[in-house]
């Protein structure tokens, strides 16, 4: 957005509200008065530490002389594996599941507290053994197994750094991120199953080791059992952690001991590695599971639908729950295999009562019909939870009242790779739920909605999302480019972490996600968002999923270009003229007549990255009659030809 561009325009209202359930909000984790708790915030954030285990006290909360680069608890000492798994087993919780995982074939594996703590202690073993020692890095390229959180906790252990890298990326993205973290090992697996299938995982490593002399080691899981390429650097996981002794001293290390870079993948330029570091991180991941989903450890069952290749799986399924000795769900595989209904058929399985996953499935889900859930008993659930994107309010509507049967509180929460852990999100005991609204900052957050010029807006009004004060997960630097790391985040705004979203205000003073700011059109002086015109599209009873772009147009600037997938119970002629209008015409009431869609597009998929999120850059591609871009991040890459297929169905306003 260029900076004459003030304020996005407020255009959606939504007025349907949901109170908590009267006995969650009787006893619920958190309750309002957090949020004056938490005035003094390094007071309120001391607090939340004190639910970890130390080795030796912090002298000093916060140190923010050298802004933007905070340190936290200073000067004291943890060890996150000792946190996560050794205390729960000392205090007795030994036999309690960590992890009912379920293998996307059909097998299972339940690890206790108790098997965890042996599993990690060999694997830590195994690491010592291999040569990686405290401060060493170790790149982790594995699928949804087990082995993957025994294997970073293995790391916080002896007190090397993780750097988990999406089983999906190719060879060249290993290979880039391989080689700026200067890792010394590679973890990885034959291969992992993802829609029925065996997919080789270790052929990948092999391509990008081929040329990064700082590994030493390829550490290979058996998975799927197909034939791999032998080297003579690789290690056969059964080989070495077995014969391993399960007993490991974990290493305590400093609050600001770099636990894990995770690089953010984006379309263009160098990955950012961000840093995370241990005392602060694991503080608000474990407070913020604690209060968003009101767990109470002794009876949920929570399950994150993330993978763990993503910060939403290192937060939220390994780090936050472990802290909180929770039992978790973990699944290897897609929603859709065998079966449409595989997710419901797991939750009831498990009896899970704390669900998080996000928007993009939700709006798949409502694709295939409400009928599926329908089918499995889902009343085990209490708290139901969105992330990755601004959750539309119809699907908000939808996932409570077929998942949460209307009766389990929605949590939407928006935090970053960068930000560590939730930032922004309902209180499932204390917040009358919005469909589609974030909320308000978590207590001992300070993020707020400001203009162009760094100034507050008003309750209605539009900007950009910032964060005031610093906060225990917040990312420490870019690993190796701090340059790059207060260039990138600090700024645009002096003295603000600026996210990269832009946000609204409503009335009340409730924050609302409007997406990344290059997803904002400027339609004839109007800064409209992508998010809410997309909502509007998707409050059709008719429209399943939408995506939005702006496309040049000499009249107005910019033009409105809708990519609109129905819902399978649509039924009549969803491509004819009439459809057509009648969404038109629904976004101008819905939204006025500025965000009429000049042009609508009949899809039949969207393309999506491997994380569910829409690639709106090769939509703007098609939008605006280019050659289509780089498709390699793209879950399915023939989605693009699906949609080239469809262009004759283009229809325009008159």
């Amino acid at each position: 957005m260029s900076q004459s561009q003030e304020t996005l325009s407020n255009l959606l209202q939504e007025t349907r509200r949901f109170a908590p359930p009267a006995d969650l909000a009787e006893s619920a984790n958190v309750k309002a008065d957090a949020y004056a708790e938490a005035a003094d915030r390094p007071g309120f954030w001391a607090r939340q530490a004190e639910r970890l285990s130390w080795s030796k006290p912090w002298d000093e909360v916060l140190d923010w002389s050298n802004p933007p680069f905070a340190k936290w608890f200073v000067g004291g000492e943890l060890n996150v594996a000792y946190n996560c798994v050794d205390r729960h087993v000392e205090a007795g919780n030994g036999g309690k599941v960590a992890f009912h995982w379920e293998g996307e074939p059909g097998d299972a594996r339940t690890l206790t507290y108790a098997d965890l703590q042996r599993e990690v202690s060999k694997a830590a073993n195994a690491l010592l053994e291999l040569g990686v020692r405290k401060g060493d890095r170790v790149a982790i390229y594995l699928p949804m197994i087990p082995e993957l959180p025994i294997s970073m906790l293995a790391c916080a252990r002896i007190g090397a750094t993780h750097s988990v890298v999406f089983g999906g990326f190719s060879a060249d993205a290993l290979r880039t991120r391989i080689d700026d973290a200067q890792a010394k090992i590679v973890i990885t697996s034959d291969g992992g199953y993802r829609r029925g299938k065996a997919s080789a995982l270790k052929s990948t490593v092999d391509e990008a080791v081929a040329d990064t002399p700082s590994i030493e080691h390829v550490l290979v899981v058996r998975r799927t059992g197909q034939e791999i390429a032998a080297h003579e650097r690789d290690v056969w996981w059964h080989d070495i952690v077995e014969r391993q002794s399960d007993e490991h001293a974990p290493e305590p290390v400093d609050a600001e001991h770099p636990l894990y870079i995770l690089y953010t993948s984006g379309t263009t330029g160098k990955p950012k590695g961000i840093l995370h570091t241990t005392g602060g991180y694991l503080t608000q991941t474990a407070y913020t599971h604690y209060a968003v989903f009101d767990l109470k450890p002794d009876t949920d069952v929570y399950w994150c639908s993330a993978d763990i290749g993503w910060v939403t799986g290192h937060s939220y399924i390994v780090y936050g729950p472990l802290a909180n000795g929770a039992t978790s769900v973990m699944y290897e595989g897609t929603p859709d295999t065998p079966h449409q209904g595989r997710w419901w058929e797991i939750i009831a399985k498990y009896k899970v009562s704390l669900f998080y996953t996000a928007p993009t499935a939700i709006r798949t889900f409502m694709k295939w019909g409400d009928d599926i859930p329908a089918e499995h008993d889902l009343s085990s659930l209490r708290v139901i939870g969105s992330v990755g994107e601004p959750i539309n309010p119809e699907a908000y509507v939808w996932y409570r009242e077929h998942i949460g049967a209307s009766r389990a509180p929605v949590v939407d929460t928006w935090w970053q790779t960068e930000t560590g852990s939730i930032m922004i999100s309902p209180l499932p005991g204390v917040t009358e739920g919005k469909p589609g609204a974030a909320m308000r900052p978590l207590p001992g957050i300070a993020a707020d909605v400001v203009d162009d010029q760094g100034t507050p807006v008003p309750n209605g009004g539009g900007g950009f999302l910032v964060v005031k004060e610093p906060w225990p997960s917040m990312l420490r630097t870019i690993w190796g480019d701090d340059e790059r790391y207060v260039k990138t985040y600090w700024s645009r705004f002096e003295g603000l972490y600026f996210a990269g979203d832009g946000a609204k205000k409503d009335d009340d003073g409730d924050i609302w996600l409007l997406g990344r700011v290059d997803d904002v059109m400027l339609v004839s002086g109007h800064n409209i968002s992508t998010t809410e015109v997309e909502s509007a599209l998707v409050s059709h009873p008719k429209v399943a999923e939408a995506a939005v772009v702006g496309a040049t147009d000499p009249l107005t600037g910019q033009a409105i270009v809708s990519f609109v997938i129905p819902r399978g119970s649509a039924g009549g002629d969803v491509e004819g003229d009439d459809f057509l209008k009648e969404l038109r015409d629904h976004v101008a009431k819905t939204l006025g007549p500025i965000a009429k869609p000049r042009q609508i597009m009949i899809v039949p998929e969207l393309p999506k990255t491997r994380s569910g999120k829409i690639m709106r850059r090769l939509l703007r591609d098609v939008a605006e009659n280019r050659s289509i871009g780089d498709v390699s991040t793209l879950a399915d890459s023939t989605v693009m030809d699906l949609i080239s297929e469809k262009l004759p169905s283009a229809k325009s306003e008159d």
